[in-house]
This record gives C-alpha cells, structure tokens and sequence, in this order.
C-alpha cells in the first residue's frame, strides 16, 4: 500500500492477513505498546479529547520543523482496543511528514479488517481518532501556516 507511510502499511498488511483469532491478540500487543505522555502534556494539558469513543481518549499531533509529525495518545488500559488505535498509529506513524499522514486512508480500520472483529462502534471511535489526528496536522502543515 503506497498511500500511507511503510510502517503504517505493514502493520495494516499483517492484520489484514491474520485469522480473527490472532487479529486480537495482535491489537493486546499494540494496546501494551503505547508510550506513556510527556510530563507537559500531563493532565491532558493541550491535548483534544474525542467524544465518539466510549472510553476518554485524547490525542495531540505535533508538526516538527523538518515536517516530521509527533503524535502523543492517552487513553486507559481498561480500554484496550481503543488503546489498540493509539498503539498501532504511534508505531505506524512514527517519523512520518505531514503528508504522509494526511495520505493515510479515513478506512484504514476496515483495510486491516478490523470491523470484521470488533465492533462498529470501536471503529467509528478509531475513525473518529484518524480524523481528528489529521485535522489537527493539516492546520499545522507548512501549506496552511502561509495562508
């Protein structure tokens, strides 16, 4: 998949080709694998919750100098398949630039095959993240600071 960073596409690739049964032990993986906040985003200071997933989720996408994104996810571990999200998009976007981010698929949940696992409701909430990480980056983009 050219449309989204290599990382990211990996990731997609190998949950789209594993068996139900291993796709969650796969998303228990990415849930434990989420970095912890930085101490000034503690408290969730300048970080944009997302109402549509069931659980507090917050998130914050930071545009580098060099155009390389930062992304920052707290969400807790009693909510491990939107946890799952933070993890698999902290991995998959690592060292990303703006555009690669802003490239990356609004169905990308449904290209790994997850609403086949979870239910439709984990994925509008994990939709839901992508799109408010993206709108957050496309307003910090380089494009949009000259407009």
């Amino acid at each position: 998949m050219t449309d989204m960073p290599p990382k990211l596409a990996e990731i997609v690739d190998e949950f789209a080709g594993a068996p139900r049964e291993v796709v969650l032990e796969m998303l228990l993986e990415f849930a434990d694998a989420v970095p912890p906040l930085p101490a000034d985003l503690a408290g969730h200071d300048g970080m944009e919750q997302v109402p549509e997933c069931q659980t507090a989720f917050f998130l914050r996408a930071i545009v580098q100098p060099d155009d390389r994104v930062v992304t920052h996810f707290d969400c807790p571990p009693e909510a491990p398949t939107t946890r799952a999200f933070a993890g698999i998009l902290a991995e998959g976007l690592a060292g990303a630039t703006t555009a690669e981010v802003l490239a990356v698929p609004d169905d990308l949940y449904a290209r790994m095959g997850l609403s086949q696992t979870i239910s439709p409701l984990r994925v509008r909430g994990g939709t839901a993240i992508l799109a408010r990480l993206k709108r957050q980056i496309a307003e910090q983009a380089p494009a949009s600071r000259t407009e």
